[in-house]
């Protein structure tokens, strides 16, 4: 909390939301496996991709009009992924996808991937990740995240 009574989403540079996670699922392919039938690495950055378009929706835009209508850009400058269990083949993956950090042209996502086991009571924890992203124009200089976003992502932030 901060000073007054009121709660501080700012620390460092970091916010702590109050906004639930965007849910979405999926149905791990076949292609996105390896001959053990289990998820290759690297599609868990994909789906963290497809759930964070899926949170930027929810909040009333898309990545293409960012880029189109504000020359806005959000690279990813920083992944990690922790590795809980392996998801498979015909696996429903759902991935719940948050912000957990805000500044004026960095953002940070963070995402926790479950699925649906045979035998177990609660979903099980696939992988953390987190990506972290910078705003930048066409020509890939670093700029302020347009007003319409950042107030949105704020607003979100903070309810």
């Amino acid at each position: 909390m901060g000073g007054g009574g009121t709660p501080s989403y700012e620390s460092k540079g970091q916010y702590h939301s109050l906004m639930p996670p965007s849910t979405t699922t999926l149905r791990v392919r076949y292609a996105e496996t390896d001959q053990m039938g289990v998820a290759y690495y690297a599609n868990y950055f994909i789906w963290c991709e497809i759930g964070r378009v899926e949170l930027l929706r929810q909040l009333g835009f898309e990545y293409k009009q960012m880029e189109l209508e504000h020359n806005c850009h959000l690279p990813v400058v920083e992944a990690s992924c922790r590795y809980k269990s392996p998801a498979r083949y015909d696996d429903l993956v759902t991935i719940e996808t948050h912000i957990s950090g805000l500044r004026t042209s960095v953002i940070k996502f963070s995402y926790r991937l479950f699925c649906a086991r045979d035998g177990e009571a609660e979903p099980v924890l696939l992988a953390d990740a987190e990506t972290v992203h910078v705003s930048v124009d066409r020509t890939m200089q670093k700029c302020p995240l347009p007003e319409p976003y950042l107030s949105a992502i704020r607003a979100a932030l903070e309810h």
